[in-house]
């Protein structure tokens, strides 16, 4: 299992999703461009020490992610057609992450094999991108046995 970030957006958000990895022991694939200069000085900052222990992959854009990728794709979004919990997961599926400001754009989402959400009160928009992940990544790997001992 991975996390994906298309086009993420905010370097401390970024951090908390390298450390969530690290924690879990998953990788993350980063969709460029970031709105953020990515270097190690700075991941290291927003991810502590963390960060040395998460297998990260970069790709120049959409494309050449999906053509790297025989995983199915699970898109994380707040217009998902599956709740959260009624969703079964797959241990080498790959949860996609919008941009903190806007999501993904619709090509991008027709192309996922799946669109699911995290059920919310009806009064609020959205979880921070970072805590959505910790969430999904959580039951993802629970159903799939795959949190660690």
């Amino acid at each position: 299992m991975r996390l994906a970030c298309y086009q993420p957006e905010i370097a401390g958000n970024m951090g908390a999703i390298l450390r969530l990895s690290a924690c879990f022991g998953i990788g993350v694939d980063i969709i460029e461009p970031c709105g953020f200069i990515w270097s190690d000085a700075k991941m290291r900052r927003a991810g502590m020490d963390y960060v040395q222990h998460v297998d990260v992959a970069r790709y120049s854009g959409w494309d050449a992610f999906r053509t790297a990728q025989e995983s199915r794709i699970v898109l994380l979004t707040t217009k998902g057609d599956t709740r959260l919990p009624d969703f079964s997961f797959e241990p080498d599926d790959i949860l996609l992450m919008g941009r903190e400001s806007a999501g993904v754009p619709p090509e991008v989402a027709q192309a996922c094999d799946a669109a699911v959400r995290i059920p919310l009160l009806p009064q609020v928009r959205s979880l921070n991108i970072s805590v959505a992940a910790g969430i999904a990544l959580a039951e993802a790997l629970r159903q799939t046995k795959g949190l660690p001992a």
